[in-house]
């Protein structure tokens, strides 16, 4: 076709695309019932392509990948429906994923599904809940062999998609290339015992800090690891992250007590923020803002607060919130855009709205306080000290469903089909060493997977029943180049 009618006129069809371009898929659905001609416009496969690119379905493909690109958007939005569907009634499967005999869970990290668990015996061990299958490999620490048990705690785990970092009690630091192999690629020593670890999502960049030193590592041009930039500080770090997108210059935003330090690698540490006696919290960053948790002291009482500050201007753009209890959580990384999601001691799960500085929902969630929260455009997902998993539809204000193990929630993470929780104790000791392991596994932490999507289940149950194997006792494991 070349001329298209167009009420009174005729048009190009290049043009009537053009024009058709800014209608949802509701008003495309319309126009596709007015005539034939329209209908032809409606259904263009570059209407249909871009519409799967606003929405997030498929965003790596290209237009040629796909002859019905209609098709593959009604067949997206049916997935999407579906999962939402399975969170909203906890149908899918659950993995206890294994523990290590004699040892206690120190530290868990997930990326992608990837999940990574350092253990007091020293052992770093990594699981892809995608694959199934394969035994979950242990990554080699390149202690001396003589002195079985005698290896350091890990204090600190992180992973991405193709690095694992540990950093150990006596202040060593194991890097892996997931790619190459189980022996480290890396190892890089401090004099003190390791007070923070931060590890890059997107490149290979390592931030530590140790004593009143921070270190940010990275490879150079030929691959070899280099100490890329180093901070000294005032106090003992307590918080530290790498902010994303940042380009050939690292940087990262360090908390030590009252202090909060903006450091780029090609510059000296810059005090981001400083009240005396009012000591940081919580932390989380993303690619221009950083938020952190402020504990208000002293004779003048204003509240516990969050502050919200930008990396490029360097001040403080918000102050959210204004609660009894310390905020011990917040993701501002992962929330959708102007919102953040935040938890606190008082037992309360908060949502803030960036545009207006107000909370836009309070739930109250976990009777011990709230250690770990994410949310993303229609859920949240939270932990408590008391070791409780929750899920709630926050546009209902109403909880979904529930999960209760021993240990607090020290770590979660989910996507739109699968959930990973770590339950990490308190104490650091192996009770009981000579009864049974599995009659008091319940001692040495938990780390479950969660999956939703029924395409992905090679068994599906109901939550949170265990699908992991008796004798193994590990439902996923990782699908590495191993030697």
């Amino acid at each position: 076709m070349d001329d298209v009618p167009f009420f009174d006129i005729q048009l190009p069809y290049e043009l009537a695309i053009n024009i058709f371009q800014y209608l949802d898929r509701k008003d495309l659905g319309r126009c596709a019932q007015v005539s034939k001609t329209w209908k032809v416009i409606a259904e263009d496969e570059v209407l249909w392509y871009r519409l799967c690119q606003q929405e997030g379905h498929l965003p790596a493909s290209n237009i040629s990948d796909y002859s019905c690109w209609k098709l593959i958007f009604q067949e997206c939005r049916a997935k999407e429906h579906m999962l939402r569907t399975n969170w909203k009634n906890r149908k899918g499967a659950v993995s206890e994923l294994e523990h290590i005999p004699d040892a206690v869970l120190c530290d868990v990290h997930s990326h992608d599904g990837v999940v990574i668990a350092g253990y007091t015996s020293g052992d770093v061990r990594v699981w892809d809940t995608r694959t199934w299958g394969y035994t979950a490999p242990f990554l080699e620490s390149e202690y001396e062999e003589d002195e079985p048990g005698m290896q350091p705690y890990v204090s600190f785990v992180r992973i991405n998609s193709s690095l694992a970092v540990a950093a150990y009690e006596d202040g060593f630091l194991n890097i892996w290339d997931l790619r190459t192999g189980k022996y480290p690629i890396h190892r890089f020593e401090h004099d003190a015992r390791i007070q923070a670890l931060a590890l890059s999502q997107e490149d290979a960049t390592v931030a530590t800090a140790s004593a009143f030193d921070v270190v940010m590592l990275r490879p150079n041009d030929e691959g070899y690891w280099q100490i890329a930039a180093e901070f000294e500080v005032q106090k003992l770090v307590d918080y530290l992250e790498i902010v994303p997108d940042t380009g050939r210059y690292p940087v990262a935003v360090a908390t030590a007590g009252d202090l909060v330090y903006l450091l780029k690698a090609e510059d000296s540490a810059r005090t981001l923020h400083y009240v005396y006696g009012q000591p940081v919290t919580c932390l989380d960053v993303s690619a221009n803002q950083a938020a952190f948790g402020v504990k208000s002291l002293g004779w003048v009482y204003e509240g516990n607060k969050i502050l919200v500050y930008s990396l490029e201007a360097e001040r403080c753009l918000s102050k959210l919130g204004n609660a009894l209890g310390d905020f011990t959580c917040v993701n501002l990384r992962d929330s959708p855009p102007n919102l953040m999601v935040s938890g606190n001691m008082d037992r309360r799960v908060r949502i803030h709205d960036l545009r207006t500085d107000k909370i836009a929902l309070s739930l109250s969630a976990h009777q011990l306080g709230v250690s770990a929260v994410q949310m993303d455009d229609w859920k949240i997902v939270s932990g408590g000290e008391e070791g409780l998993v929750s899920v709630w539809d926050y546009r209902t204000n109403q909880k979904l469903w529930e999960v209760h193990s021993r240990h607090p929630v020290r770590h979660l993470s989910f996507n739109s089909h699968s959930l990973i929780t770590a339950n990490v104790p308190y104490e650091r000791v192996v009770r009981n060493t000579d009864l049974d392991f599995t009659a008091h596994r319940r001692h040495r932490g938990l780390v479950h997977a969660y999956e939703f999507a029924v395409e992905r289940l090679a068994l599906q149950s109901t939550l949170p029943v265990c699908r992991a194997p008796e004798d193994t006792a590990a439902g996923y494991a990782l699908a590495l180049a191993f030697p």
